[in-house]
């Protein structure tokens, strides 16, 4: 609890305790009788000494919202909740002035109820707001630059571009940057939801806001810290309070026009039917129906709405914040709860979106071997194909003959390592390289003759090929003019893609598409392992556009189109669907700019996850809409009749607003969605 909700306490008692005593002190002196059996009625318990004790609680309590109604009537902006407390409570206090009933008491309660329900409104939203600044806690205050005399303490945005900085054990890594020297883990959490540490050493990538857990680590940065993770994120949650649901706006115009209405019914009813009932010869009862109309105003009070909606908004981004997905606004979250379809990019978003060694089928030496040959040969290219060939020949990964295909398969090291050498390039084995143009390369390793290219470099060698039956890119290898097998390299499909698609369909997303500029073979065979309603392949940019505007026209209804995506070239698409949602951790900054959604650490299951949350975002919206609205209607026709007191009036304000506000912070668990 903060000083001003302890402030806020201290006046709530303090009233609360003045106007007890002054209660029973009313009741006890208006019943004292004097020895001659008289009722004492001097100036001890004349009306108007009563009336200047019970507007000292009621100061205490109520100068606030006395200032803030003020205020607004200075303002123009007469109708809000506080102008409908001072009305009701100053009119409840003159009706008993005229009266002369010492009836003060409930006056004071309304404007007490109502604070209390206020301070609790403050902490809940309070409370929700320290949650998800912890869950966002990720701006680092320092950065370890390193100088001659060992590093020095500096601001991150002092930090330029390709600087080294020493990153200790315990710190945030304050700007992006490739380690440069050291091994450690390092803690995601914050970024992407994600429990499990990571391994980071020599030449791996980190990003800023992450946990070092273990060593210390030199980064060598490759942005500035403006431009870094950390500060994108920040950025994206300050901005996405500015960017308001269809909810929100509907709201903010009904309070516009329901306060005003339901002041003039209020004056309606504490005119109208007395001076009908003056009109016809009855008793016009001008203190009932007066006290009806401030029953009326206390109970129109529109809190709970304005309080709850904007609140459930807000901790539903908290919510997908903490699990790893930023939303950059309430009307992205709207819009995502209505999603029908989904459209993904194949490479970097439903596969990894770089080339893996996957297979050596046919070999005639060892698998291990023949992948140290071509491993040499291609060791000085800068090809993707032979640095694909290189790492893995490199990372130590065993091989294994598949019991189905009888084909030799790497699987990723899980501590066993191969030690046929050192897995060291050393190129002094390499005595000559000839790279021959879109073909591959002809070298000369330990003495042999080693080809390795596509199916032309065998043809124009004269060497016989056996055909590869899996989808990828092959290459050939013959050592001394003999074929000698083949390894098969492709975009591996990341672990969790096939959940993911599953995990959309059980959420009712009834179709699922992949727009590529792949082939349409190795898209087809990508779509098909992972189960994808349709795909479409060989796409330029442009055309990728055009295909989600002809799915935007097959929408039903109110659904929306969701596409997922990574790359610069899926910039316009993810700007033309309902909801774009970029891979935030290798995705470009265009598409993360670009993108209504980020998945910070590039799994795809999180689409369903946040689609989850936001549909439990949006049940929690209409559940307050409803329940706030219905107990307001049905108590405002009670209060109309004279049925409902100032008490019941209490619990239609203070009482709807609490349980509103309680729902609304559901919208911050959302771990087991």
């Amino acid at each position: 609890m903060n000083k001003k909700q302890k402030k806020m306490l201290i006046r709530i008692i303090i009233a609360a305790v003045l106007m007890i005593a002054l209660h029973f002190a009313y009741e006890f002196l208006g019943g004292k009788q004097a020895e001659d059996g008289t009722v004492i009625e001097e100036a001890l318990i004349r009306e108007p000494l009563w009336f200047i004790l019970y507007l000292i609680p009621y100061l205490v309590v109520g100068y606030d919202i006395l200032r803030k109604a003020f205020k607004g009537i200075l303002k123009r902006q007469v109708f809000d909740e506080n102008f409908l407390m001072v009305v009701a409570t100053v009119g409840a206090i003159a009706v008993a002035l005229v009266e002369q009933n010492g009836d003060y008491t409930e006056a004071i309660a309304v404007m007490l109820f109502y604070q209390i329900g206020e301070l609790f409104q403050s902490y809940a939203v309070g409370k929700s707001r320290r949650n998800i600044s912890a869950l966002m806690d990720i701006r680092p205050d320092y950065a370890n630059l390193e100088t001659e005399d060992g590093f020095e303490k500096v601001d991150p945005d002092e930090v330029a571009i390709g600087s080294i900085i020493i990153v200790q054990p315990g710190e945030k890594i304050p700007i992006d940057g490739i380690v440069t020297k050291g091994r450690t883990t390092i803690n995601t959490s914050a970024l992407t939801g994600e429990s499990l540490p990571r391994e980071a050493a020599e030449g791996d990538e980190v990003i800023s806001g992450c946990i070092n857990m273990t060593g210390a680590i030199s980064v060598q940065t490759t942005k500035e810290f403006g431009e870094s993770t950390v500060s994108k994120i920040l950025e994206l949650v300050e901005n996405s309070s500015s960017r308001k649901s269809r909810s929100e706006d509907f709201i903010s115009r009904f309070a516009r026009y329901y306060t005003p209405a339901v002041c003039g019914s209020a004056l309606a009813l504490a005119l109208l039917p007395p001076l009908f009932l003056l009109l016809t010869g009855g008793d016009p009862a001008w203190g009932s129906w007066v006290y009806r109309a401030l029953t009326f105003l206390v109970i129109s009070c529109p809190c709970a709405l304005v309080i709850s909606i904007p609140l459930t908004f807000f901790a539903g981004i908290g919510g997908a914040g903490n699990a790893g997905i930023l939303v950059k606004g309430s009307n992205y979250l709207e819009m995502l709860s209505r999603t029908g379809i989904v459209a993904f990019d194949k490479t970097g978003t439903m596969t990894k979106g770089v080339f893996e060694v996957c297979g050596i089928h046919h070999a005639k030496l060892s698998n291990e071997k023949l992948l140290e040959y071509v491993a040499h040969a291609e060791s000085l290219s800068t090809h993707p194909i032979a640095k694909s060939i290189v790492k893995c020949y490199q990372s130590g990964l065993v091989w294994k003959t598949d019991e189905k295909s009888g084909e030799a398969v790497p699987v990723p090291d899980e501590g066993i390592k191969i030690h046929v050498g050192d897995h060291r390039i050393r190129r002094e084995r390499v005595e000559s390289v000839e790279e021959i143009g879109g073909n591959g390369v002809v070298a000369r390793v330990d003495g042999h003759e080693i080809l390795a290219g596509n199916r032309k470099l065998m043809d124009l060698k004269g060497i016989a090929i056996r055909e590869c039956h899996y989808t990828g890119t092959v290459v050939h290898v013959a050592v001394d003019g003999e074929y000698s097998g083949h390894i098969l390299i492709s975009d591996v499909i990341k672990p969790t893609a096939a959940e993911a698609v599953r995990a959309l369909h059980e959420a009712g997303i009834r179709r699922c598409v992949m727009l590529t500029g792949d082939a349409k073979e190795v898209a087809e065979s990508v779509a098909k392992d992972l189960a994808i309603d349709e795909v479409r392949s060989e796409l330029l940019p442009q055309e990728k556009v055009s295909a989600v505007e002809g799915l935007l026209e097959e929408k039903k209804g109110k659904e929306a189109l969701a596409f997922v995506g990574d790359g610069i070239n899926d910039a316009p698409v993810l700007s033309r669907a309902d909801i774009g949602i970029a891979m935030g951790a290798l995705g470009s900054d265009a598409a993360i700019e670009a993108a209504d959604v980020v998945l910070m650490d590039d799994d795809p299951a999180r689409i369903a996850k946040a689609i989850r949350i936001s549909r439990k975002c949006m049940r929690i919206v209409y559940e307050n809409i409803i329940f706030a609205i219905g107990i307001k209607l049905l108590c405002l026709i009670l209060g109309a009749f004279g049925i409902a007191n100032m008490w019941m009036a209490i619990f239609a304000d203070v009482g709807v607003m609490v349980l509103a506000v309680l729902n609304a912070i559901r919208a911050l668990f959302v771990k087991k969605l």
